[in-house]
């Protein structure tokens, strides 16, 4: 394969300036490579740029690669072609490290982890990239893993022992929630993950699922659903205002007319009206909401409810759900239990202190179709979140 190097007419430090600084966070402030590692990009259609960019960035530090082209969700060549594309293990003298990147799906997982988890824990790395696009590069991919555990850390602490919180927003939230961690399982998404486990990026978050929601929730970020949409994400302009009762949504509001339609056919489906997650973003890279429909806004930090499927494992919940609506509010501020201070979701203090091990990873699946009217999503699609069973 040619080098990409040779058909950019400057130095590769300076093609594209805004991203380079999230590819060269993404090389070595999260997988740490070094040539004697052994890299694969798995990309689709839709996320070709970001592999591009990032091929640049391991020509530039002399780190040995392959590309390979998939078609999303449903690919019957791709196994092959990603099986002969990796090199026998005692070809690689470090570590088989795999990145993926797709734009609005995730693809293949049960083909990529059969054939990877071929080489040893210590011998392979995987990371799921999500919202491939300029913005994961000139924002998220900003912050590091290190800073990013350090704040999931801070929030964890304090969350996962507490039994009740109050969450407020400048835009009016007024939320009560009761928690029960000994049953429903925290995860914490950092860039961080066991060895030889899979980290999914953009990163910054933690979540669990409520026990209760009451109150009123005011999403004025934007939103992000489980479904592949070209419809503008962003809810700045056009907050969407709901009422909640023991968890379940009772009636909502949005002075846009085609959002509050969007929302109301998201939301149609079985089961689709219950929270089923409480989420907190942690991610100080990400400012400003963007268009796409994305993980970036989801890791804004602020607190966000998923609607309909939860982040359980099977059995915990009692429900399952084809939908995942996240509505995203900007900002936040949390009272925990009986406290009088409250957390500051934007001003977060990093912990020195130790990542609790009971949390999860975040995972994702993605089943091979979701059916659902065009006139919500338009073409079928679907990323979830889910956990890693241990």
């Amino acid at each position: 394969m040619s080098k990409l190097s040779e058909y950019i007419p400057n130095r590769v430090e300076e093609f594209l300036p805004t991203v380079w600084g999230g590819v060269d966070s993404l090389l070595y402030a999260y997988a740490s490579l070094t040539p004697s590692d052994f890299a694969v990009l798995v990309y689709t259609s839709d996320a070709a740029e970001a592999a591009i960019w990032v091929s640049l960035g391991l020509e530039k530090g002399q780190i040995p690669y392959c590309r390979v082209w998939t078609n999303p969700l449903v690919d019957f060549e791709f196994e092959d072609v990603f099986r002969n594309a990796i090199p026998c293990i005692d070809k690689i003298q470090g570590r088989l490290v795999v990145f993926t990147f797709e734009r609005d799906t995730m693809s293949h997982t049960e083909t990529l982890n059969r054939i990877v988890e071929t080489f040893p824990h210590s011998k392979r790395l995987v990371y799921r990239v999500i919202s491939a696009s300029r913005e994961l590069f000139e924002t998220a991919l900003l912050s590091t893993p290190q800073h990013l555990e350090a704040l999931n850390t801070t929030l964890l602490k304090h969350f996962m022992p507490a039994r009740r919180l109050r969450i407020t927003t400048q835009s009016g939230t007024e939320l009560s929630v009761s928690l029960n961690s000994e049953r429903h399982r925290w995860i914490s998404n950092r860039g961080i993950a066991k060895e030889g486990g899979t980290i999914i990026l953009p990163a910054g978050e933690v979540a669990t699922y409520p026990v209760s929601v009451d109150g009123i929730f005011v999403a004025d970020f934007a939103f992000n659903v489980n479904t592949v949409t070209s419809r503008d994400a962003r809810l700045s302009s056009s907050p969407v205002k709901l009422e909640l009762k023991n968890g379940h949504l009772q009636s909502f509001s949005c002075s846009d007319a085609q959002v509050y339609s969007f929302i109301e056919k998201c939301l149609a489906s079985p089961c689709a009206p219950r929270v089923g997650e409480l989420g907190f973003g942690t991610n100080p890279s990400v400012h400003d909401p963007i268009s796409l429909n994305s993980h970036i806004n989801e890791r804004r930090p602020g607190v966000h409810l998923g609607f309909g499927q939860h982040n359980q494992d099977p059995g915990v919940v009692d429900y399952q759900c084809e939908i995942h609506l996240d509505l995203i509010a900007r900002g936040g501020k949390v009272w925990v239990d009986d406290s009088d201070v409250p957390i500051d979701l934007e001003q977060v203090i990093p912990s020195e202190g130790t990542h609790p091990r009971s949390t999860r990873d975040e995972d994702v699946f993605s089943p091979e179709v979701l059916i659902l009217d065009s006139g919500c999503c338009g073409s079928t699609g679907l990323v979830s979140v889910c956990v890693n069973n241990e």
